[in-house]
């Protein structure tokens, strides 16, 4: 049953909301007179309502009305500039009218078959048992068109002034309903900045494992994620996170960041791995703008997966201390296996795990001045990762030690000022070995095949080493490689000495 507001709005307060309501569209205003018209209900319902309450523009606008699709397609035929029809049976038709786009959904009464994570929809004719089927307060208020008169029944605008997250009825019934929510609830900590009820985390917490298929998806799952891990709130990606591991519902769906949590000891002194994740995700964030970097899923993942491979490699040393040798490598793997499992794209598991194995990469130089070469061979490693591997470097500067921290900046300032000079000089971002393949065949008098790539690799290497090697230098190595590879060389073209592509735009 509806859990009727406390405090009710006074009539002063509705026609203030009502006000502020009406400057959402104008065509929406339109729309509700044709349904008025019709003899219909209609109204803005959900996140709609509650970013105008925010202070934040929505974007496309959500409507529920008592009319069943059919009859909805009716009444915006002659009136929208365009309408489809995609998710028609789930009671929902889309349209767009000028630059606006709107999504009706007839008034629905869910029932859940626990075994499956789609409800079965059968049309309501309440606006407010439509609104007490929605997953929290603060999207359980709606205002009817044309004139926006509020429709609160769940208190939700009051929870949206303490920002505080509840469902409509039971949290329990809510989330076993949809489990999904569970992570709906991080995802809007995240965006909102808001905190959730206590019961609502109690819920959280003891329903966490129910987020497994075929209930929820791993696709749903990984959606939610991003959304988290994309807010644009300062803070707010970390504060997801944090709830999620707090309520243990990260041990259903990241169970690698919770383990980060270790335990010290006498044996086992270090910092707090989980703590310096969550940290290092909130300096990556901080710093994509830096790196012309907009909201980087990749670098957000990476930054909040890179030392996933600790508790794997956790080992003692002598005096108490600890090391965790090949972490880099190790949590790569761990990060292709979660995510793959979490049904991310290839691409995103590609490169978040490479940022993962590199990301060491930097401190391996030490305190000591960098060749060109190694820093050549960064530039190529990190390839059209190097903006984000930037930030992630950074970003993994935690230390509380001004000395330490300053001295790090200030190598990797000089990293950076490195690699612009040597990319003026050789154009970094296009290294490639003095002889390409089809000039290595015809020079070794090779087919296509592992011997060309092995050549290739090696003159790259060179380069790598000493730079720009010339053309003449670069068949002189490639012949000595064959040499020392046992390949008999075939005698020189005579009309071709220097083994020139004859038509190199092919």
């Amino acid at each position: 049953m509806p859990v009727p507001d406390p405090e009710p709005l006074s009539k002063s307060q509705l026609q203030a909301a009502a006000t502020l309501l009406a400057d959402v569209s104008p065509q929406a205003t339109e729309l509700g007179a044709r349904f008025a018209a019709a003899g219909h209900e209609l109204a803005l319902v959900g996140g709609s309502v509650r970013d105008v309450f925010l202070d934040r523009k929505p974007g496309d606008l959500d409507l529920t009305t008592d009319a069943p699709p059919q009859r909805v397609l009716e009444i915006v035929a002659s009136w929208a500039d365009q309408v489809w029809s995609i998710g028609i049976e789930f009671g929902t038709v889309g349209l767009r009218k000028g630059r606006t786009t709107f999504e009706i959904t007839t008034y629905r009464d869910e029932r859940y078959d626990p075994t499956s994570r789609k409800p079965a929809v059968a049309y309501g004719t309440s606006l407010t048992e439509d609104l007490a089927r929605r997953d929290f307060t603060v999207n359980a208020m709606a205002a009817r068109l044309p004139g926006y008169r509020l429709v609160d029944p769940f208190g939700g605008l009051a929870d949206l002034r303490r920002k505080v997250l509840r469902t409509p009825g039971s949290p329990a019934e809510s989330f076993t309903d949809d489990p999904l929510r569970i992570l709906r609830a991080a995802r809007f900590v995240a965006q909102l900045g808001f905190s959730v009820a206590p019961e609502t985390a109690a819920a959280m917490r003891d329903l966490a494992g129910l987020l497994t298929p075929p209930k929820v998806s791993a696709e749903r799952v990984s959606a939610e994620l991003s959304k988290l891990l994309l807010s644009p709130l300062p803070g707010g990606p970390v504060a997801g996170i944090a709830l999620l591991v707090d309520t243990g519902v990260a041990d259903q769906v990241l169970p690698e960041v919770p383990r980060l949590r270790l335990e010290s000891d006498e044996h086992y002194r270090h910092k707090d791995v989980y703590q310096h994740s969550l940290t290092v995700l909130d300096q990556a964030i901080a710093l994509e703008h830096r790196y012309g970097l907009d909201q980087d899923l990749v670098l957000r993942l990476a930054a909040l997966l890179h030392d996933i491979g600790k508790p794997r490699t956790r080992s003692r040393l002598p005096g108490g201390r600890v090391a965790f040798h090949h972490h880099e490598v190790v949590g790569a793997r761990m990060a292709k296996e979660r995510l793959t499992e979490l049904r991310y794209s290839k691409d995103t598991i590609a490169d978040v795990s490479r940022l993962i194995e590199l990301h060491l990469r930097f401190h391996g130089y030490g305190d000591g001045e960098w060749t060109d070469s190694a820093v050549r061979r960064y530039v190529t490693d990190a390839g059209p990762l190097l903006s984000r591997l930037h930030a992630l470097t950074r970003a993994d500067c935690t230390t509380r030690n001004k000395a330490k921290a300053l001295r790090l900046e200030r190598a990797y300032d000089d990293l950076e000022d490195r690699i612009a000079v040597l990319a003026r000089q050789e154009e970094l971002d296009r290294i490639r070995p003095d002889l390409n393949g089809v000039e290595i065949m015809q020079i070794l008098g090779l087919q296509p095949g592992p011997l060309v790539g092995q050549a290739s690799r090696h003159l790259l290497a060179l380069r790598m080493e000493h730079g720009p090697l010339g053309r003449d230098r670069a068949i002189q190595e490639l012949l000595a490689w064959a040499a020392s590879a046992g390949l008999a060389v075939p005698p020189p073209d005579p009309d071709n000495p220097a083994g020139q592509d004859p038509d190199p735009a092919e």
